[in-house]
């Protein structure tokens, strides 16, 4: 009874808003965005590549996409909880280029909703966030996969393993690079300092957008290069290309 007057008393002194278009939510909840933003997020739907997790158009059962059985990654599975389109990609991009780094937590909470049953099946042992090069960390002033990977360790209750991986050689921003130029950029770009950290266990990688794989493929090889037995992707959002 308390927690309901306190929640009621904070919402009349500080009125919820959605976090895409602002409108006064009543009743906002831990995710704070109004029902017609939320309709502007689809998540990715089965069926989809059992392996990486782009999805397919129409009805079926899960199975590995071409790119996949043509090039196996170096991870054992990935997936993302939305699409990169919509109010996904706008909440993405206000989280990571405008700075409004409060908005890891509902990006996590959808993580959460679409991913947690995948993710408990995978049985990891523990969560290692995509590293930031030094540069690029000092720049910015934050890593959104650390920012990331830290609610989603403790709604999963796993540990958090921050500096496991390095970024070691600095890369042009893969934005700018198609798929090709995106496997030469990160190639060798990451290294696992302490292998003992990794030996033998099943790793959650984090990352915050799913494009073509590379960063994600390459940290899962230098991973397993290390001694990890298994290594799952989770990303916030995928891009379709």
């Amino acid at each position: 009874m308390f927690g309901t007057f306190r929640d009621t008393l904070l919402d009349f002194l500080f009125p919820p808003r959605c976090h895409l278009c602002r409108t006064f939510i009543p009743q906002a909840g831990p995710l704070h965005i109004c029902p017609a933003c939320r309709e502007r997020m689809p998540p990715v739907c089965h069926p989809c590549c059992s392996i990486c997790g782009i999805p397919f158009h129409g009805f079926g059962d899960d199975h590995p996409c071409s790119d996949c059985l043509t090039h196996a990654p170096g991870f054992d599975a990935a997936r993302s909880a939305l699409l990169y389109e919509g109010g996904g990609r706008e909440l993405i991009h206000a989280f990571k280029y405008h700075y409004r780094t409060h908005l890891r937590r509902p990006l996590a909470l959808l993580a959460v909703e679409q991913l947690s049953e995948f993710v408990a099946l995978q049985t990891p042992d523990l969560i290692v966030p995509v590293p930031l090069h030094v540069r690029r960390l000092r720049s910015r002033g934050f890593n959104q996969a650390v920012l990331l990977a830290e609610p989603l360790a403790r709604e999963w209750g796993l540990p958090l393993k921050r500096r496991l991986m390095r970024r070691v050689r600095w890369t042009r921003p893969q934005i700018e690079l198609d798929a090709g130029e995106r496997r030469a950029n990160v190639r060798g770009a990451f290294a696992v300092d302490n292998p003992s950290q990794v030996t033998g266990k099943r790793i959650l990688l984090v990352d915050d957008v799913f494009t073509t794989g590379s960063t994600v493929d390459e940290c899962a090889r230098v991973l397993k290069k290390a001694g990890a037995c298994h290594v799952t992707v989770i990303t916030m959002a995928r891009a379709v290309v």
